[in-house]
C-alpha cells in the first residue's frame, strides 16, 4: 500500500516531529533522487577499511581469483537481503523502530531499539579509531591515539545536527564524489602491475574457509541492518532501490578490496598502520594533507549514518530533542572509542562485523518475512499510513522474539566469536542466521494467527448462541403477552403448583 499522507502516533509526536519525522512517516514529497540515496550508499558501504580489509586477506593468502569471487558471492548474498529491506523502508516511510512495533510489540521493539544502539556505538567508535590512527601514521602525531580518537568522535557528530538533509548533503556533494575518485584512480593506477597470471594462482586456503572470511567482513561491513531509517526518504519504487545498492555494493566491496590486495601484493605490506602510510604515498603521492581530507572525509560520512541510526533508535525509546540526543551520544562514543583504543584494531574490526551481521539484520529480515509473506498468506494488506502507539501494542509478539532467538544463536554460534566456538566458524553466519530466523518466523506467525483466528470464532459462536437465546425467550414473552412483573408470577405459579398458592 503506497503512502498518500503521514500521520504521527499521537497529537504530541505531530507537535515534536521534526523535519526528519521520526515518529511519523515521511510524505511521499520529501522523498529524495535514486541518484542520491545512491551516492549516500555509497559512503556507507565504501570506506577505508574496505581497502585495507585487501592487505588482510593478501596476508591470510587468498589468491586474487578467491577475493574476487568470494566478494562477488557475499554481494549477491547481500542483496538478497538489502534490496527487499530497503524497499521495505521506502514503501512504509517509516523508521527500523516504528517498523519494529507492529511485528515485535511494545518491550519487542525497545529490545530491537537497544540492540541497534550497542552496535552501532561500537562501530562509531572503531570508525574513529581507525581515523585517529591513519591520522597518527600520516603526521607521525604525537597525541596518544586514545584522546584523538574521542575527539574525532565528537567532531563527527556535527553534520547530524541539521537530519537527514545534513547526512544526505554531506555524501551527496563531498564525501561520495571524493571517494570514487580516490579509489577509481588507485584502481586503474594498480591493475596494470598485477600479471595475469596472478588469476590463475593456486590457492593454498580452501574456498569455503575464504568465502567464510571474506563473507564475514563483506556482508558485517556492508549491511547496516537498519536499512529503513535511511531508505524511508527513497521513492516507493523496487527497481530505485536495487539499481543504486547493487552499483555501491560493487564498489566498496568488489573493487575497495580488490585494490587493497594488490597492493599489498605490489608492496608487501599487510599491517594497518603500515597500509595506510604507503597508501599515502601510492595514491597521494605522499601529500600527507591530500590524504588527511580523504580519510576524514570517509570516516565523517560513515559515522553520520551511524549516528542517525542510533538517533533513531532513541527517539523510538522516548522522545527527546534531537540536539541533545546527537549531543549525548557522541560524548558517549567518545568514551567508547577511547576504551576500544587498548583492542587491536584488527581484532575489532572482525568481531564487531561478526556481529552486526547476525543481530540488526536479522530483526529486519523477520520484519520483511510479516510484511512481505505472512500478510500475503493470511489475506492481510499491510496499512503504513499510521505509526500505532507502544502503549496500545502487547508487550511482546512471541513469534518474532523466538524467531529472533533462534536466528541470533544460530549466527553468533557459527560466527566463532566466542571463546571456545571456533570449531563452530563454518559457513556464512550472517545468512545461516538470517535463514534460521525467517524459516522459524513464518511458521510460529501462522500458527499464532491460527490460533488467534479459533479463538476469535469460538467468541463469535458464544456471542451468537447468547443472542439467539434471548432473543428467542424475547419473542416467547412477547408472543404470551406475560406482564411486567414475569418473576413474580412464575413464583405464584409455581407455588399453585405446589398446593401453596396465595394470590
Amino acid at each position: 500500500m503506497l503512502l498518500t499522507k503521514h500521520s504521527p502516533d499521537d497529537e504530541a509526536a505531530s507537535q515534536q516531529a521534526s523535519e526528519d519525522h521520526s515518529h511519523e512517516v515521511v510524505p511521499l514529497n520529501e522523498r529524495r533522487s535514486a541518484g542520491t540515496m545512491g551516492l549516500l550508499w555509497v559512503t556507507m558501504v565504501t570506506a577505508f577499511p574496505s581497502v585495507l580489509i585487501g592487505f588482510q586477506w593478501f596476508k591470510e593468502g587468498l589468491t586474487l581469483s578467491q577475493v574476487i569471487v568470494c566478494t562477488a558471492m557475499s554481494c549477491l548474498i547481500l542483496l538478497a537481503y538489502s534490496i527487499p529491506a530497503a524497499y521495505l523502508g521506502a514503501v512504509s516511510g517509516q523508521t527500523y523502530g516504528l517498523l519494529s512495533r507492529q511485528v515485535f510489540g511494545r518491550w519487542g521493539s525497545r529490545l530491537v531499539s537497544c540492540n541497534l544502539l550497542w552496535i552501532f556505538i561500537a562501530w562509531y567508535a572503531l570508525s574513529a579509531l581507525l581515523l585517529a590512527d591513519g591520522l597518527t601514521g600520516l603526521f607521525h602525531l604525537n597525541i596518544p591515539v586514545m584522546f584523538l580518537a574521542s575527539g574525532l568522535a565528537v567532531a563527527m557528530a556535527f553534520n547530524n545536527f541539521f537530519g537527514f538533509s545534513g547526512v544526505a548533503n554531506f555524501a551527496r556533494y563531498l564525501a561520495a564524489p571524493l571517494l570514487l575518485s580516490m579509489v577509481g584512480y588507485t584502481f586503474f593506477k594498480v591493475v596494470p602491475t598485477c600479471p595475469i597470471t596472478t588469476l590463475t594462482a593456486v590457492p593454498h586456503v580452501p574456498i569455503m574457509t575464504a568465502l567464510t572470511s571474506v563473507s564475514g567482513y563483506v556482508i558485517g561491513f556492508a549491511v547496516w541492518g537498519n536499512e529503513p531509517d535511511y531508505w524511508r526518504y527513497g521513492k516507493p519504487n523496487k527497481w530505485l532501490a536495487a539499481l543504486p545498492l547493487t552499483i555501491a555494493l560493487a564498489i566498496g566491496q568488489i573493487i575497495f578490496p580488490i585494490t587493497g590486495w594488490m597492493i599489498s601484493r605490489l608492496s608487501g605490506v599487510t599491517e594497518y598502520g603500515a597500509a595506510t602510510s604507503y597508501m599515502n604515498n601510492y595514491a597521494f603521492g605522499g601529500i600527507a594533507a591530500v590524504a588527511a581530507i580523504v580519510l576524514t572525509v570517509a570516516y565523517c560520512a560513515c559515522n553520520d549514518s551511524n549516528l542517525y541510526g542510533m538517533i533513531n533508535a532513541i527517539e523510538n525509546l522516548k522522545k527527546l530533542p534531537h540536539h541533545r540526543v546527537c549531543a549525548a551520544l557522541a560524548i558517549i562514543c567518545a568514551s567508547f572509542a577511547a576504551w576500544l583504543s587498548t583492542a587491536g584494531i584488527a581484532k575489532s574490526l572482525e568481531s564487531i562485523a561478526s556481529l552486526n551481521c547476525v543481530f540488526l539484520p536479522t530483526v529486519t529480515v523477520i520484519m520483511i518475512a510479516e510484511f512481505f509473506i505472512v500478510k500475503k498468506m493470511i489475506g492481510q494488506e499491510n496499512d503504513f499510513s499510521t505509526v500505532p502507539e507502544l502503549s496500545a501494542l502487547p508487550p511482546v509478539k512471541y513469534p518474532a522474539f523466538a524467531a529472533l532467538l533462534i536466528g541470533c544463536t544460530v549466527g553468533v554460534l557459527t560466527a566463532g566469536v566466542i571463546p571456545g566456538t571456533e570449531a563452530l566458524h563454518i559457513g556464512v553466519c550472517s545468512l545461516q542466521a538470517w535463514l534460521a530466523a525467517g524459516l522459524s518466523y513464518i511458521p510460529l506467525r501462522l500458527l499464532e494467527h491460527k490460533k488467534s483466528v479459533s479463538r476469535a470464532k469460538h467468541y463469535l459462536e458464544e456471542l451468537l448462541l447468547t443472542e439467539s437465546s434471548e432473543a428467542t425467550n424475547a419473542v416467547e414473552a412477547s408472543k404470551l403477552r406475560l406482564p411486567a412483573c414475569l418473576p413474580d408470577a412464575v413464583a405464584r405459579l409455581n407455588r399453585s403448583a405446589n398446593g401453596n398458592f396465595s394470590p
